[in-house]
């Protein structure tokens, strides 16, 4: 009789799990940190979309001595361009001569929290 070949069951199991429950941890990680890329490019697009629309506005004022009256003038006359499916770009006129308030509100996607 060996006493050196028997294994016990339980550590045979245990050792099993080890490397399943070590992968999960991994690949939570791995997602949490594709979320938080992920996350953060959003804010930095609907960023440079509201500084775009400030730029060309403040372009119209310089050129025609007036900032537009509504988002629309500054799509048909200034290229401003964006995904309407994924942001709402507020453009709150306070006068003609007053800069407009600006806000990109992003919307949100199917499966996103």
């Amino acid at each position: 009789m060996n006493r050196f070949d028997k294994k016990s069951g339980r550590f045979r199991v245990l050792k099993g799990l080890l490397p399943v429950a070590v992968f999960c941890v991994v690949i939570g990680i791995f997602l949490s940190g594709v979320r938080s890329v992920s996350g953060t490019a959003a804010e930095q697009e609907a960023d440079g979309l509201r500084r775009a629309v400030i730029r060309s506005a403040v372009l119209c004022y310089a050129l025609e001595g007036f900032y537009p009256d509504t988002l629309a003038y500054l799509e048909d006359n200034y290229g401003i361009t964006y995904d309407e499916d994924k942001y709402v770009v507020s453009y709150e006129v306070i006068g003609s001569n007053l800069m407009p308030d600006v806000m990109v509100i992003p919307l949100e996607e199917e499966g996103m929290p």
